[in-house]
């Protein structure tokens, strides 16, 4: 299934449509997918006696769409969809509807405390379902966890130093890479804890990594100014991505795959072919680090944070910067877009993160609250919430449309750098320097 396939549900098991693609080459539709972050529907058609896929991207789609006049676009712009498939569509689209709406007015409470490892934690990340979870640490291991139970599941043991940056290859969750300072990215299996690989290759101590969306290659930041991409079948490096002149502390793969982009200390984010390693922009403008970058869905466009106190929107096709943020009055930490990539935030040192229209520019809500600087961000699924993660040791829940705070989920002990959301939004993990991991249920 294609990579932008986030979240599958089966809607019809049979269709017979036929359209004709050529003199020979028919098109026959099999099955409608579903895809609920962003909304979309995935056809999947037989063509040539090959199972194909085909996304029909419904980002504007919302609760208050009027539903008949997107399923007779869709009709009217997709051969492969005919009349006799309309009833089907819109019950298709009323599901979505009924996805980004759900656990809306439900608060999170506390449901486990892990105390995870025995030195400081670096870093924590969900597999797609969120059953799964995994921690990084100062003791120089990867744990896996059972999110509903609370169980260590597994032990990654063999790095020689501090295990930084890590990641599940989503939306398969098979597969775990680990980032360390001991130079090395290990590849493990995630389901027996099996060492699959070492990739060696970096010079000092990797800081970012992440696998592309199809789960064929891993790319790892470094300190040494460079960022690598390996094969995962293999362990073999690909190639190197050369051209920053220090640190790469961000990195991300499109939705596609097919492009990557590195965010620098030398002030410029890169945009790089996958395929080729080729550099095709060297997005240069910020008076400053660069924080935290990533890519809209679409990615058509992408957006880099920096200690410069702005954010930056920028085209990908022609590496021209469209928007500069300003607003904060102290450096930006981390920025991400929603599912749609219709809005965006930006978390900042001075306590306060900002939500931004991606189109006009336009800031739509401030989220003050916060007594410490705010080191991380990110919308839920659905794109009706925030959380940040904050050093005075809670992470707020927020409201997008009013920027008003929900909730704050307390406990910790200590700073909380990570906080994040799984896949149905119905739950959050936050991570802290008090060495404990906590899930939030609602």
């Amino acid at each position: 299934v294609t990579v932008r396939v986030c979240h599958l549900a089966l809607a019809a098991s049979s269709l017979a449509d036929r359209q004709p693609a050529g003199k020979n080459n028919v098109m026959k539709l099999k099955r409608f997918l579903l895809r609920y972050y962003p909304p979309g529907i995935i056809l999947e058609y037989e063509q040539g006696g090959e199972l194909k896929n085909k996304p029909v991207d419904l980002l504007t789609l919302a609760p208050d769409s009027d539903v008949e006049v997107m399923v007779n676009q869709v009709v009217r712009q997709e051969p492969l969809i005919s009349d006799t498939r309309k009833p089907q569509l819109r019950k298709l689209m009323y599901k979505l509807i009924e996805k980004q709406e759900s656990h809306e007015n439900q608060n999170f409470y506390l449901f486990k405390i892990l105390r995870a490892h025995i030195l400081p934690l670096t870093n924590c990340a969900f597999n797609k379902n969120g059953d799964r979870f995994i921690t990084g640490s100062y003791d120089r291991t990867c744990k896996v966890w059972n999110t509903l139970t609370g169980e260590e599941l597994l032990t990654l043991e063999g790095h020689k130093n501090v295990v930084y940056a890590i990641a599940f290859n989503n939306p398969f969750g098979d597969k775990v890479v680990t980032g360390s300072f001991d130079k090395t990215a290990k590849l493990w299996n995630a389901e027996t804890g099996e060492l699959l690989h070492t990739l060696r290759g970096h010079q000092t101590e990797i800081v970012c990594l992440s696998f592309d969306p199809q789960g064929f290659t891993v790319a790892t930041g470094s300190m040494d100014s460079t960022a690598k991409l390996w094969d995962v079948t293999s362990g073999e490096e690909k190639c190197s991505l050369l051209g920053h002149t220090a640190e790469i502390v961000s990195l991300n793969f499109d939705a596609m795959g097919t492009r990557i982009i590195t965010g620098s200390f030398d002030h410029t984010t890169k945009v790089w072919r996958v395929l080729n390693g080729q550099c095709e922009h060297t997005l240069a403008g910020h008076r400053g680090e660069i924080s935290s970058t990533q890519f809209d869905f679409t990615g058509e466009l992408c957006i880099s944070g920096s200690i410069d106190r702005t954010c930056k929107i920028w085209n990908v096709q022609s590496g021209q910067c469209i928007n500069t943020l300003r607003g904060h009055n102290d450096e930006i930490l981390d920025v991400a877009f929603n599912a749609t990539g219709s809005k965006l935030v930006t978390a900042s040192a001075d306590g306060t993160s900002r939500v931004y229209n991606t189109m006009t520019g336009a800031c739509q809500a401030i989220l003050i609250g916060h007594e410490g600087e705010i080191s991380k961000v990110s919308f839920n699924p659905q794109g009706t919430k925030i959380i940040t993660a904050s050093s005075d040791r809670t992470c707020r829940v927020w409201d997008v449309e009013s920027g008003d705070s929900l909730q704050i989920l307390e406990g910790h002990t200590d700073e909380i750098f990570s906080a994040a959301f799984n896949y149905e939004g119905d739950t959050i993990i936050t991570g802290s320097k008090d060495n404990t991991c906590r899930i939030w249920k609602c």
